[in-house]
């Protein structure tokens, strides 16, 4: 019988905390208690230290991170009857959790059949190259959608990200080899570039050496010419200095050397009797005075 007041202590000590834990609710920052009294919405609760009534009151906790709820692919027709296959990812948070926890009972679900309705509606029109090239359109548009209908549910739908787009297998295979004619055109148009850049380099080079050349053969030309105006400035100037008597001697030399010669007549230019002409004269007039 002694066992009875410890089991008693037991008892209570499991009872407190059991209420302890019913009336004390410590709430994190991200979070927040909708708090139901006797099935009546009273409101929300927290951060922080939260009191609640036993068995009367019962708290539904909410998140209030954003979060990201995956859609998997999804088959839809485009407007030029092409089927395609598209996945994406709808991005979410939650801004009045009273209306999060009071209007909808599974939102995930709800998000995700209104989001497959409305991505078949946009796709369908569109064509198959639009819905390619205009990924970033077509998020707009289901966010907008989708973030109409969540608002009344106390939920934004950020934004809207679409992962993969899969077009049938004849289309890949069809933009593949678009792909690969593509990269070999751009491979021809730079290839044709660059022996464009070579020619005209070399063009270029030629030019400027036939140029260097020219300019080359000018400068000696002018050179040679310059050098041969020098020199016979040169002989002008040492003919002016010349008298008439070295011009005699030298043309007296000049008959020695031709009179070594085989030949038997000689030409006399008519300047040599023209220089000769002044000494003769002074040689006659000193025979004369010698005879005297």
């Amino acid at each position: 019988m002694h066992y009875i007041p410890l089991i008693l202590l037991v008892l209570a000590v499991i009872v407190f905390v059991f209420l302890f834990r019913a009336v004390i609710h410590i709430v994190r920052e991200y979070q927040r208690l909708v708090v139901f009294r006797l099935g009546r919405c009273i409101g929300q609760r927290g951060p922080g230290f939260v009191a609640l009534i036993p068995i009367i009151d019962q708290p539904t906790n909410v998140d209030l991170r954003e979060q990201f709820l995956q859609i998997p692919h999804q088959t839809c027709i485009t407007k030029d009857n092409a089927p395609i296959s598209i996945d994406f990812l709808i991005y979410s948070r939650v801004e009045d959790p009273v209306l999060s926890v009071v209007r909808v009972q599974n939102f995930a679900g709800a998000v995700q059949g209104m989001a497959t309705t409305n991505l078949r509606a946009v796709v369908g029109d569109l064509s198959l190259d639009d819905v390619l090239a205009k990924r970033d359109q077509i998020n707009q548009i289901l966010a907008t959608k989708l973030d109409e209908v969540t608002e009344g549910w106390g939920v934004k739908v950020t934004r809207v990200e679409i992962r993969e787009v899969v077009p049938p297998r004849e289309v890949s295979d069809a933009m593949i080899r678009q792909m690969s004619a593509e990269r070999s055109r751009r491979a021809l148009v730079t290839e044709a570039e660059g022996t464009r850049s070579a020619a005209i380099t070399v063009a270029e080079g030629e030019k400027q050496s036939a140029i260097l050349r020219a300019e080359g053969q000018r400068q000696a030309q002018a050179l040679v010419a310059e050098g041969f105006a020098l020199a016979l400035q040169t002989i002008f100037a040492a003919a002016h200095t010349v008298d008439t008597k070295t011009m005699v001697l030298q043309y007296l030399e000049t008959l020695k050397s031709i009179g070594q010669g085989p030949s038997s007549t000689f030409i006399i230019p008519a300047e040599f009797t023209n220089l000769l002409r002044p000494i003769l004269d002074h040689i006659g007039q000193a025979m004369d005075g010698g005879e005297g």
